[in-house]
């Protein structure tokens, strides 16, 4: 092709709305998960499929496999034929849009014009307005869907598009489920990192009463009512969502979720293994059930003092090797990495939990709480079994140097608070200690109790310089 030509078609594919377009970047995610949880989701939503083999197209070609991906997007178009041969001009968009790219990737550049003019034809025809840009409500839902399944990073974006499309069909059935479900998972993150938060509940029953059969929304509906402290009627939904789809995993897994933290650990025992012998590779199923086992350990080591031997390594086994597949599976599962680390540790495998610890510290995609999450538990272990009280400080105030507050930095907090005034209480009267308490509270925003802790530690070693620094700026920050 000319230069001018080549030009003109990449200027072209820019303008395209699909998944090449909307900025989805592979280490963002774990691809061998993503398409195994498509591929999953295929079998079990079929009224997803155009959305969903749109996606898998993606996921192959960014695994390198073009040729795959042109067989997921030819079965996207006979979902398209087959469910909605009415709509074919719209709801076929987004897979030739893929197509044109596959098509540029594999240097096959006349078809990838020929996408390209397949798409300019139908916006043609479906709007007066722009050439390419057509407002379909159902592109930004399928853009949505696809920003859901790339992780946490993404899920503003989606609840954007979902947002954006909720304005010309508010009373879509699809829409509304997924913007339900993307502000129940960002209610989620916001608890985690302690910011405001805007309620998912009235969004999923409205969900759930635009779309009765949905049992997958219904079981979320009952795992926020369970967060709300209304654990009756959220069991109602689960009971009702149980007896419509008695063998979707994807109700299932909820379903154990909702019985484990009622405390009915045996129930989502039985339920779990149920799921997991429909899709036995899923990270969720297994690290679910490792939870189970954590709880049983829990149950052991708290109802008798000396628990038998016999049963707590039985525990801790199952639970190692359900963690363990569950990260075989998803590769940046980083709470299971926590998990794995702290049964090692409870089974006294130190240098396993240590590798663990490290190994998960690796994961590239690690939001500020999560880190802090990782300090408390690296902390605990340094504290708890390494018997290194010093390494523990260190950890914990590494929390707590990152700012923003989240339920990991209090939970670093609390645990340094802790170790210090209880060393402190030992009549130790060591500066470090105080110095580090004032450190902790001028962390907090605690100045006078900083004041206080610094005012002690200079008592006891009145030519610190980092403490006479920090109680000149603290006194400072309090007259100015």
């Amino acid at each position: 092709m000319s230069t001018i030509s080549m030009n003109s078609l990449k200027s072209s594919l820019l303008k395209l709305e699909c998944h090449f377009t909307w900025t989805l970047l592979k280490q963002d995610v774990d691809l061998g998960h993503l398409e195994e949880t498509v591929d999953d989701q295929i079998e079990f939503f079929v009224e997803s499929n155009i959305t969903n083999y749109n996606l898998l197209s993606y996921v192959c070609h960014l695994k390198g496999s073009n040729e795959e991906a042109l067989r997921n997007l030819e079965k996207a178009e006979a979902a398209a034929q087959k469910d909605h041969p009415d709509e074919i001009d719209w709801r076929i968009l987004v897979t030739w849009g893929n197509y044109a790219w596959i098509y540029y990737h594999m240097k096959r550049y006349e078809e990838a014009q020929t996408y390209i003019n397949k798409v300019e034809n139908s916006c043609k025809k479906l709007s007066n307005t722009a050439q390419w840009k057509t407002e379909l409500p159902e592109i930004y839902a399928e853009q949505g869907w696809a920003l859901l399944k790339f992780g946490r990073k993404y899920y503003e974006r989606a609840k954007d598009c979902f947002e954006t499309a909720l304005k010309n069909e508010p009373d879509n059935p699809r829409f509304n489920a997924g913007y339900a479900i993307v502000m129940y998972r960002l209610e989620d993150f916001s608890l985690r990192q302690c910011e405001e938060v805007i309620p998912s509940l009235e969004l999923l029953k409205r969900a759930v009463e635009l779309n009765p059969k949905s049992t997958f929304i219904m079981a979320l509906l009952a795992l926020k009512l369970q967060d709300v402290k209304q654990v009756d009627e959220g069991e109602r939904y689960i009971e009702e969502a149980m007896q419509i789809t008695p063998d979707l995993p994807y109700v299932q897994r909820y379903a154990a979720k909702f019985y484990r933290r009622k405390g009915e650990v045996d129930k989502a025992q039985e339920i779990l293994k149920k799921a997991l012998a429909v899709t036995p590779k899923s990270a969720f199923l297994h690290h679910q059930l490792a939870l189970c086992y954590k709880g049983k350990l829990y149950q052991l080591k708290n109802t008798t003092r000396y628990p038998p031997q016999d049963q707590v390594e039985e525990v801790i086994r199952l639970a190692i090797f359900h963690l363990k597949t569950a990260i075989a599976q998803k590769a940046k599962f980083f709470s299971a990495y926590m998990e794995l680390a702290n049964m090692y540790a409870q089974g006294r495998r130190y240098k396993e939990a240590e590798e663990t610890f490290q190994k998960a510290f690796q994961i590239n995609i690690l939001f500020d709480n999560d880190k802090q999450e990782y300090y408390y538990h690296y902390g605990n272990f340094q504290c708890f079994h390494m018997k290194s009280e010093s390494e523990a400080i260190r950890y914990y105030i590494e929390g707590l140097k990152i700012e923003k507050e989240s339920y990991g930095r209090r939970r670093c907090r609390n645990a340094l608070k802790k170790l210090l005034e209880k060393r402190i209480q030992r009549g130790l009267e060591d500066a470090t200690d105080f110095g580090t308490l004032g450190l902790v509270h001028n962390l907090s925003g605690e100045k006078h109790e900083a004041i206080e802790c610094y005012e002690k530690a200079i008592a006891l070693c009145p030519n610190n310089e980092e403490y006479l620094s920090a109680l000149c700026e603290l006194r400072l920050s309090i007259s100015s």
